[in-house]
């Protein structure tokens, strides 16, 4: 995974965290709920590019031999 993509989900994540607090603080479900959503569509993400990076790893090594 790219630094820029890491940077993106990372970013996508707070964005998430600042909307869920802001819907806490103003009393309104639906943006709290957005900023969760938000930060758990990051956190897949994340994982996706993990994966990968995982993957293109050990296609490396199998490679390399």
């Amino acid at each position: 995974m790219g630094f820029a993509d890491k940077f993106k989900n990372k970013a996508e994540e707070i964005a998430g965290k600042a909307k869920e607090a802001a819907g806490s603080a103003t009393d309104n479900e639906k943006l709290k709920t957005e900023g969760q959503a938000d930060q758990a569509e990051s956190k897949v993400k994340q994982g996706v590019e993990s994966a990968k990076d995982k993957a293109s790893e050990v296609k490396e090594k199998l490679t390399d031999n």
